[in-house]
């Protein structure tokens, strides 16, 4: 019999959004007429610009593409006054995550991050047989069900590793303002790693931007990641980037795969990255989706968490207790209150997101979507939760 650790058998394959045509497969409803609001993607689409990059490399399809990325991590490095040594180039930021586990933690040692963060934390911990610690969020205040930085701190053990931190958070919303990431950093140990996840920081208002590559700087432990999956309307194509000091970069392109960022992609993110007014548009889109349904959530009396992100988690079913510690004792999927709601939504032809596998039951996530996706959303809702 073949012999595989038994933390890989363990591993819960990661679950994406449901796709359309899948649902269309389900239950025969017309692809045309579907709403998909489950994986925070940018719902303009991609910039024309990107589009046109992809069109002019495409002749080059039967070559291999950089594999050093030189094209783009130039952009990277101009756009942001970075060194290039100091880039990472990722298959999304997806890969700089699992690359960094795999480069600073083995079997037995541990990494520390907060409940309801990022599911691939976890898997990219398990996969390299690593025991993760993982904080209770903040049960109360304006921060509720975010990170707590001082309950992180006092977890991390002599065989931590690495320390998660994604701000804004996903699938929460919540964000933790400049000043307290830079406490946080100052008394994290510096033989531990802290990967700081920025995938949605495009979408802050700009005054709230902390700027974590100064971070870089100051701190040679630390690791920032950013993805062009989202504002830049690049999911598609998978193009991601670590940004650190030449310790660990130098460690992470060790391990990358030698092509791990096709040839396409690497043409549509140096076109995106220069294209302000698209970046601006589709923030601005994201602001004015966010108040619709804030409004049509009030409207209906369903509680929602502020979000600095690009996607709304909704209240549609009491968990057990309440709050956010009740939220974390619930008992995953099976037991979410929140399923039915879920399923009645895509009877509807509406894909959110379910979240008990992140511990919060009774919730979904709901993605940013265009004005008409985000009204469709809004009139499903009532009949899903019985009113």
């Amino acid at each position: 019999m073949l012999h595989a650790p038994d933390y890989v058998r363990a591993i819960a394959p990661y679950q994406g959004g449901k796709p359309v045509s899948e649902l269309a497969r389900e239950y025969g409803l017309d692809e045309s007429r579907i709403v998909k609001l489950a994986s925070n993607e940018n719902p303009l689409g991609m910039p024309q610009s990107a589009r046109d990059a992809m069109a002019a490399a495409a002749a080059e399809l039967a070559r291999y593409p950089d594999g050093n990325g030189f094209a783009l991590k130039s952009a990277i490095s101009k756009r942001f006054d970075l060194p290039q040594e100091w880039i990472t180039l990722g298959n999304g930021s997806n890969d700089i995550l699992e690359l960094a586990t795999r480069a600073f933690v083995q079997a037995g040692e541990s990494t520390v991050f907060s409940a309801h963060a990022f599911a691939v934390y976890a898997l990219a911990s398990q996969a390299v047989g690593a025991r993760s610690i993982v904080v209770p969020a903040l049960a109360s205040g304006p921060q509720a069900y975010g990170h707590d930085l001082d309950a992180m701190l006092q977890a991390i053990t002599a065989d931590t590793r690495i320390v998660f931190v994604a701000n804004p958070n996903n699938p929460t919303g919540t964000f933790l303002p400049a000043a307290a990431v830079e406490r946080f950093l100052d008394q994290v140990p510096t033989r531990v790693l802290v990967v700081y996840d920025e995938a949605y920081t495009e979408y802050l208002r700009p005054e709230e931007r902390p700027d974590a590559f100064a971070w870089v700087r100051r701190f040679p432990n630390l690791l920032v990641s950013r993805s062009f999956s989202k504002a830049y309307g690049l999911a598609g194509l998978r193009v991601g980037y670590g940004v650190a000091q030449p310790l660990v970069t130098d460690l992470l392109n060790r391990l990358r795969q030698p092509f791990n960022v096709n040839l396409l992609a690497q043409a549509a993110a140096v076109a995106a990255l220069s294209d302000g007014p698209w970046l601006e548009q589709a923030y601005r889109a994201n602001r004015e989706g966010m108040a619709q349904l804030e409004a049509g959530l009030d409207a209906i009396g369903v509680s929602w968490l502020p979000s600095w992100g690009n996607f709304l988690l909704v209240q549609v079913a009491p968990p057990p207790g309440s709050g956010a510690a009740a939220s974390a004792r619930s008992p995953g999927v099976a037991g979410d209150p929140a399923m039915p709601v879920y399923e009645r939504l895509l009877r509807a032809g509406v894909i959110v997101r379910p979240v008990g596998n992140y511990a919060l039951n009774g919730w979904l996530r709901v993605s940013v979507g265009l004005p008409e996706e985000n009204a469709t959303f809004l009139a499903a809702l009532p009949a899903a939760i019985g009113r």
